[in-house]
């Protein structure tokens, strides 16, 4: 009945021990594209037209179509614009007037705790992936 301690013990101390190598620390699951779909388009008269943000990542699931990002738009010189605005879903509307080419991104922040102030009218920044396309207002 002596034996039963230590052995008891041994038993613990190896469970706890193959608990802690299983849990483990796993790598982070990072973006490492972002593709804008359809790469061109032209807006309709009026109305809006839909785009959809395609994301590539390091593990599994990748693909992920559509994936939510953050949307907007810039003049294709990389300046601010409100020429055209971009909904939470990817829907782009031309503003009335505006007739010219835009850049419409979509960008997701990395799990890394990458953070900046330096933040372009385009969505590129610290941390971000961004994918875009082109919209061309009539």
């Amino acid at each position: 009945m002596n034996c039963l301690g230590p052995r008891l013990f041994s038993f613990l101390l190896l469970t706890l021990a193959a608990i802690a190598l299983a849990c483990g620390t796993s790598a982070t699951r990072t973006a490492q594209s972002v593709t804008v779909s359809p790469t061109s388009a032209t807006a309709p008269a009026s109305g809006a037209y839909q785009f959809t943000a395609i994301g590539y990542f390091s593990t599994p699931p990748s693909p992920v179509t559509p994936l939510t990002a953050t949307w907007g738009a810039c003049s294709l010189d990389g300046s601010a614009t409100t020429a055209v605005t971009v909904s939470n879903a990817g829907w782009a509307q031309c503003a009335s007037g505006a007739s010219s080419a835009y850049t419409i991104w979509a960008f997701v922040q990395n799990a890394n705790g990458d953070t900046c102030n330096v933040i372009t009218a385009c969505g590129g920044g610290c941390g971000r992936v961004t994918g875009t396309a082109r919209l061309t207002c009539p």
